[in-house]
């Protein structure tokens, strides 16, 4: 029971010193959540960018690699 006093405590003193302030319950809310979004974004940004890069290699590898699987072919048994 001492314990939930001393949390109530410590809750009614913090939104006191943040409510002096002048920060909102919802501006801590709203910064996470953009925070949380651009991190998604940057995430997506980045496999955007190794997918462009896969695509760039494979233009040239894959063909160069279909070409000397084809020279190296067994000529049958």
């Amino acid at each position: 029971m001492g314990v939930l006093f001393r949390l109530a405590l410590l809750c009614v003193l913090v939104g006191f010193v943040l409510q002096v302030v002048g920060i909102d319950p919802w501006d801590i809310y709203d910064s996470l959540r953009n925070l949380y979004i651009r991190i998604w974004n940057m995430g997506f940004g980045v496999i955007e960018g190794i997918g462009r890069y896969f695509l760039l290699g494979a233009v040239l590898v894959l063909p160069i690699w279909l070409i000397m699987r084809l020279i190296r072919a067994p000529r049958g048994r």
